[in-house]
Formats: C-alpha cells, structure tokens, sequence
C-alpha cells in the first residue's frame, strides 16, 4: 500500500507536499468478533486532520474532518470508493472490508483548532465516509472530535447513517449551546428489499428515522438528505412519498433529496452490481448516464419537484441556523470518559 505517497493538495500549517502518514506509523490489525469478521483495520497517526475542500467542488462547506478511510457500511454506489485507489487499495471489496483509522484524530483536531491560523471556519463531517461506522464503536474517535470543537465553539455539521450518532447526544446538546450544530441523517428510500442490497452495511431506514426522531425530541434540530433516489428503483411515485411521508412522521426539520451519482470507482462497482440483480436495467443505465457521473438535468430537477411537492403536503419547513459561538469553559469536576468497545445493532 502506498502510505508515503499520499500526500495534501492543499496547505494548512505544513507543507503542501507533507505526507499525511509514514509507513512506520501504521499498525493492522483483525478483530474476531462477528460485527468484524473479514474486516481489517489500518491505524495509522495522521498529520493532518482538517481537509481542506477543492475550490471547483459543489459542497457547500471548506473544511473536513474524515477520522476514516473505507466503510463498512458498504453501500454499493459510494462515490469515496475511489478514494481508496490513492492507496493502491481495492475500490470494491477492500473499500468495505480495508478500513484506514486516524488514531490520533481527536489530539491532532483539538491541535489545529488552537492554531492562531485557524478562523474557527465551519467543519464538515461524513462527507466522505461515514464518521459512525461501525468502527466507531470500537475506536471511538468522535467523542473527541465533538468535545475538541465544543471547547473551541467551531460551528460543524455531521452526516450519517449510522445510529451511534445517539451515543454522543450529550457532546452535540452542549456544542448546540454554544455554536451552530447541523446534524442530517442519510435516507433515500424506506424500501426493505431495496435497502438490503444496496447499503448491506448499514441500519435499517426506520431506526436512521428513530435517530432523526430522538434527536429532534432533544432538542437537536436534524434534517433529512434524501439521497440517494436511485432512477427505476427506488423514484416511483409511490416510492418517493412513502420515503418522504415516513421522514415527516420522524419529525425532519427538512428533506433534500439527492439522485444518484456515479462517480469513477463508484460507477464501476455499482454497473456490476446492477448487472448481477437487474440486468434488464443496464442499458437504461448506460444512457441515463452517458454523459457523465450525473443524471441529466432534467431528471435531477424533476426528482427535485416531486419531493419538495411532497415535503409541503406533509408539512416540512426549511431550518434556520443560528448565530452563536462562544466558548465553553471546562468543568473541573468533569471525569473524562474512558474509550470501550459499543455493541452496534443494525436492525
């Protein structure tokens, strides 16, 4: 595997050719446990823990903060599959199974963040993987991530599917008191059948929808990214307001539905998958996407009506953030918590 060569685009105190990893610093290990078995973990001592998004990219925000590579949630159209090639790592079986682990996360954050470089800009989290994947009950490096940006009242929004996002609803009430704190949970469709075979990994959509419920009734506004709708199996109407209809019961402060994407690494994986359980759909497939990693614009935007029609039918407003940021004095008489291993449940 190729650790040295993995280097930053972008510069945020080091250099820009600054590995972000040595190969002496890497350590694999296996767990014989059931909710582990065939997966191996890579830990490894980061350099760097805020990313810096590309200019030319579409998300919304500057700053990342990924504590893994890899996922095991393994859902079949991820478009980070490909990260893992910058690895010379496999972008299908090892991008579920060959899970990377930044260790020292939460230190190196909180390091950053004290930086007189730092303007305390806003950091996104599980835009690349999932920051509560199931290693995450073992290594529980988000505890530290949240407890690092409370204390330094740095605005930060998480994405997830996964429901060990509860775990740490204490962290995210007192971040929410001191700074703005966007929590949105991934679910694209409620379809069993549908879930089963594309995010095999992953909580069912009814318990992500319990997460979006119980975090609501605490005081933590969440929304709901729809995504992703997936064209011919998962975007009839029915489908769609069923989708929509279960989120609104959860109490989403919003929908924002998201079609499809196939990005290289992601596009192959997913068009072999498809041709393994719905051969009759490759060729509709190959055209949809003919141009590129996007559906066209026309189908985008006609996913887009139908779901914002029915998120007003039922009821769903858009959310406002806040504007607070102040810093959050240690308590003395705060223990810290000890890390141990959480049983997950994905059903």
């Amino acid at each position: 595997m190729r650790w040295e060569n993995l280097t930053a685009k972008t510069r945020h105190d080091r250099p820009a050719d600054a590995a972000l990893f040595g190969a002496d610093a890497v350590t694999t290990r296996t767990f014989d446990t059931p909710e582990f078995a065939g997966i191996t973990f890579h830990e490894i001592r980061a350099r760097s823990i805020l990313n810096r998004v590309p200019g030319a990219s579409r998300m919304p925000f500057e700053w990342t903060v990924n504590p893994y590579r890899g996922c095991t949630h393994a859902c079949v159209y991820c478009f980070a599959r490909r990260t893992h090639s910058y690895l010379d790592l496999d972008t299908g079986v090892g991008f579920d199974t060959q899970i990377v682990v930044k260790v020292n996360a939460p230190e190196l954050l909180r390091r950053q963040l004290a930086s007189p470089r730092w303007q305390g800009e806003h950091v996104a989290m599980g835009t690349n993987v999932d920051c509560y994947q199931r290693a995450e009950g073992r290594y529980r490096l988000m505890p530290g991530i949240l407890s690092a940006l409370r204390d330094r009242a740095n605005p930060f929004s998480i994405l997830t599917k996964g429901t060990l996002i509860l775990r740490d609803l204490d962290l995210l009430r007192q971040s929410a008191e001191v700074t703005d704190v966007g929590v949105s949970v991934s679910v694209g469709f409620v379809d069993t059948e549908l879930w089963r075979t594309v995010e095999p990994g992953t909580p069912a959509p009814q318990r992500r929808l319990d997460v979006v419920r119980t975090l609501t009734e605490h005081g933590i506004g969440c929304g709901v990214l729809m995504a992703p709708v997936i064209p011919f199996l998962g975007d009839e109407p029915a489908q769609l307001r069923a989708t929509v209809r279960a989120i609104a019961a959860a109490g989403a402060t919003s929908v924002t539905p998201l079609t499809l994407h196939l990005r290289p690494g992601a596009r192959e994986w997913f068009m072999a998958w498809l041709g393994r359980h719905h051969p009759g759909l490759v060729r509709r497939y190959e055209r949809l996407y003919a141009d590129g990693a996007y559906a066209p614009k026309w189908y985008q935007r006609r996913i887009t009506r139908q779901v914002h029609e029915l998120a007003e039918e039922y009821g769903i407003g858009p959310t406002r953030a806040g504007t607070h940021r102040r810093i959050r004095r240690p308590d003395p008489t705060e223990a810290p918590t000890e890390p141990g291993p959480t049983q997950l449940t994905l059903l």
